[in-house]
């Protein structure tokens, strides 16, 4: 695995998803039930801890797979993505949670595991 190509990853996945919710944060507060507290530094840590994480898994499947170029890292990303979108789909049908609100989030799942895949799955 490339360590390097898995940190380069987290830190897109992190700015990628905070320009995501830079752009979708009024709607995605007017759907939310929690209160806008703002963004702290230790939620900003978790993200970043977060990005790595995913992308540390992502790049062990990436090597486990075999995964190749484009198409092979879209097509893991995409795959993967099916785990966070169905535990958003659960929470809008268990928890009442707004199914915009479970897109917002579950749009920003496919953007960072898209570009994790791709960066893991192209530099190696």
């Amino acid at each position: 695995m490339n360590y390097l190509a898995i940190v380069v990853a987290a830190g897109a996945a992190f700015v990628a998803s905070a320009v995501w919710y830079t752009v979708l944060g009024k709607p995605m507060m007017e759907l939310s039930r929690a209160a806008d507290t703002g963004t702290s530094v230790w939620t900003m840590l978790f993200v970043i801890a977060q990005s790595l994480i995913v992308a540390f898994m992502v790049a062990y499947f990436v090597s486990r797979v075999g995964v190749t170029g484009f198409a092979g890292a879209a097509g893991l990303g995409a795959l993967l993505w099916i785990f966070p979108a169905a535990i958003l789909l659960g929470s809008v049908v268990h928890e009442g949670v707004p199914l915009a609100l479970a897109a917002i989030h579950a749009g920003d799942w496919l953007v960072k595991l898209l570009l994790i895949a791709f960066v893991v799955g192209v530099w190696r």
